[in-house]
Formats: C-alpha cells, structure tokens, sequence
C-alpha cells in the first residue's frame, strides 16, 4: 500500500496529505537539529543510569511501607545526576504536575513567607493552590501571602519591577517555563538563568524554583544547569517517555527536597516510605526513552506551526521560532474551531479515537476546557494530545505524539476536520 493511500485510510486526504508533505521538506534541517539534541540527552541519561548501576534487582516491586526500597531510591539518584542536582524525588504518589509543585510550594513556604512569581499569572490550576481563587488548603489559607510582576507586552521580564516586588520576606520565586494556556513565550534555559541571576543579585537567599513541565529534553541543559534551586515535573509529561503510569519529580537542593520528602509523607518519615508498587520498570524505561519521544513530539509542534501559519492563524511560538518546550498554541480565532481541531486529534488516537470531545467543566478551571487525548495513560500530555479553555483568543494547545510519525497525523487530521466543516482552506 502506498502511503498517500494509508493516509486515505485514515481520513486524510490528498490535498491534506501533499499540503503536508510540501512544508515538510523545508523542516529537514530543522528536525536534524532536534535529533542532535536527543542524541545528547539520551547519552545524558544513559551516562547517569550507567553511574548508578542500575540492574534487574532495581525492578522490584515493594508494597506497604517501602522501606528499603533500593530501586525507588537508586531512580532517584539517576534523576538527581541527570539533571544535575544534589538530591531527588521522584515517587508515584505524585499524582501530577500540579500536585509536585503543591508539595514543593508548601514544603518550603511557612506562615508569613511571600510567593513572587516573576513571569506572570501562573497556570489555572495553580490560582487555587496558591490562594488566588479561594480554595480549601491554600497556600493563602496557611499564611502564606503572593506576589506577582507581569511580563512585559513583548513577553520579556519587567526587571525593575520584579526588583521592587522582592523584599525581606519574599521566600521562593516560582518561574513557569512553558507558557501554559497563555499565547506568550515559553523561556529558555538561557533566559530563566539570567532572571534567576538576577533574583539572587537582589537577595541572595531566595530560593528559586521551575516548573519544568513540557520542557524536559528539549535543551541540552535544564534549568538545574543555571542556578534553579528545585526543578519541579511530572512523569506522565517529557521525562515518562510514554511508559509511566503516574508520578512526578522534584530535583534541586539537598536541603529543600528532603522537607519536599516530609510533606508528601510526614514528618520524621521523608524518603524513607513509599513502595513504587511495580512500576520501576516502566519509571526507569521511560525516562531512558524520554529525550526521543520528546525528540517526535517536539517535531510535531513545529509541523503544527508550520502547517497552520501558512494557512493565516498565529502561532505560538511562530514557525521559525527556536523551541523551548514542546507545546504548540495556535489561535484559531472561534470555539467551532477549536472543536474540529480537537476532533481531529482525537481521530488520530489509538485509543478512544471512535469519541468526539466536547468542552466541560474541568476541575480547577475557570473555564470550560476542550480537551483531546485518546491516550494509554489517561491525561499524559507527552501522548498526542490537544486542549484549550474556551475563551478568547481561542487558542488551542497541541502537544505531544510518542512518535513523530503519530504527530503529524493528529495534525493532518485536524486540519482536515477545520476543512470539512469549512472553518479552513488549503487555497
């Protein structure tokens, strides 16, 4: 069978499949970069599981308390030298990344202490965390007040008003990598570097912590390599590879993960409980397999620019922008829309791909999401995946494909869905 004809198969058609394969032949160059990259990290994490002696005996499973866990705690370790950090926590009784940076937060703020986050609003399911909209369990409720300086309209840091933000009792600085659901830029490690230089210029003791979700792998270093106190992620995102069923990680100072440690499980306990329940395998596998898979969905994004800047809709970032995560917003201008494109992603799946998503009133959200997974783990967003809030600028985020091959399907198909509904025209 010859390839246009198993795309037809698949519903996408000719006119879609040859618009496709015409932007893709001024990507090569491009994808041989990200292939550079993976090749990198990939021997990164080898080098830091080869460190570590990983073996056969690190795949067991333990049950109940977990004590002696020596597969949990050497998987700890490899997160540790992979990224570059004193110490690890890596555990499946994360459930999220919300949940990894709720532990971080309150693990390491205390009655009286003062949030700043230097980059802007932070993403919806934080607002709660963090007090903002009122909620049971807050930070706020605990004493804890926040603080925030904008971004400038160009989407760079506002450092004079960042500087008046810090004083005696601002305590940890929290910097969002990845632009969430807002059209603005995601940051380099280059450029969080330089905004963690300049927090510990103005107060050396602050501690500063990334929120790492969807960026993992995607530079040769991490925010742990410039000067990130913690870096703050989840497994069913870049560093689960498509394999972990749950979890999440925090890499950073010895000293600040320990109390992580203590207020995941209790005081006096720390590390030393939480069986891994069988999934060392698919923890250790997937985070070898992590730098690929991130290296297909990554490819996937910027096809996703590329197809859909051509066709007149803004993209963030644009088609020739450098990458710094692997989520792809494009601004599609009305919630109909958003829906075909979700639909389109949907049919793509492997899973679920019979179903069409429909916004609904998603826990921790201000407004009704759209969201379109048909993935094997139920939510992991390094799977072919899209959502958005229906709310203006209508912008729907696209991330994901455990293969580059899955990826550019979802995104030939939803751009044949727009087509069909006549939201969209190849002319």
């Amino acid at each position: 069978m010859e390839m246009e004809q198993i795309y037809r198969a698949l519903g996408v058609s000719e006119d879609v499949y040859r618009f496709g394969e015409d932007v893709l032949q001024s990507l090569e160059s491009r994808f041989r970069e990200i292939d550079r990259v993976a090749e990198y990290n990939q021997n990164k994490v080898l080098l830091a599981m080869q460190k570590n002696r990983v073996n056969a005996a690190h795949f067991a499973a333990t049950t109940g308390y977990g004590y002696n866990d020596e597969g949990r705690d050497n998987l700890e370790r490899v997160y540790a030298d992979a990224f570059h950090t004193e110490a690890a926590l890596v555990r499946p009784q994360i459930t999220c990344g919300t949940h990894a940076l709720t532990v971080a937060l309150s693990a390491n703020l205390l009655p009286g202490d003062e949030l700043l986050s230097p980059v802007g609003a932070p993403y919806d399911t934080l607002e709660e965390v963090i007090g903002i909209r009122e909620s049971v369990g807050s930070l706020k409720e605990y004493g804890v007040t926040y603080a925030q300086a904008d971004l400038k309209p160009d989407g760079s840091f506002d450092y004079p008003a960042i500087e008046a933000k810090i004083h005696e009792r601002t305590k940890l600085i929290t910097i969002q990598r990845s632009k969430g659901y807002a059209t603005r830029p995601t940051f380099s490690v280059a450029q969080i570097g330089e905004l963690i230089a300049f927090c510990k210029k103005v107060k050396p003791d602050v501690i500063c912590m990334v929120d790492n979700c969807y960026g993992e792998f995607v530079e040769p270093m991490e925010p742990s390599d410039v000067g990130a106190d913690m870096i703050v992620g989840s497994l069913i995102k870049n560093p689960g590879g498509g394999l972990a069923p749950i979890g999440g990680y925090i890499c950073g100072r010895a000293d600040l993960v320990e109390r992580c440690a203590y207020r995941l499980s209790a005081p006096g306990l720390g590390q030393e409980v939480g069986a891994n329940l069988g999934l060392m395998p698919a923890f250790y596998q997937g985070f070898f397999l992590a730098p690929t898979v991130t290296a297909g969905a990554l490819k996937g994004a910027i096809f996703a620019a590329n197809i859909y800047e051509k066709l007149g809709f803004r993209c963030v970032p644009n088609a020739a922008e450098p990458r710094h995560d692997i989520i792809q917003a494009v601004e599609l201008g009305s919630a109909e829309r958003m829906v075909a494109f979700c639909k389109g992603i949907q049919a793509a799946a492997p899973v679920d791909s019979y179903v069409d998503p429909i916004p609904w009133a998603m826990p921790g959200y201000d407004s009704e999401v759209i969201m379109a997974a048909g993935a094997f783990v139920q939510g992991s967003s390094i799977e072919l995946s899209a959502d958005g809030p229906i709310r203006e600028p209508y912008a729907v985020y696209f991330q994901g494909g455990l293969t580059w091959y899955h990826a550019k399907l979802g995104i030939l198909l939803s751009l044949q869905k727009l087509i069909d509904k006549g939201l969209a025209s190849l002319s």
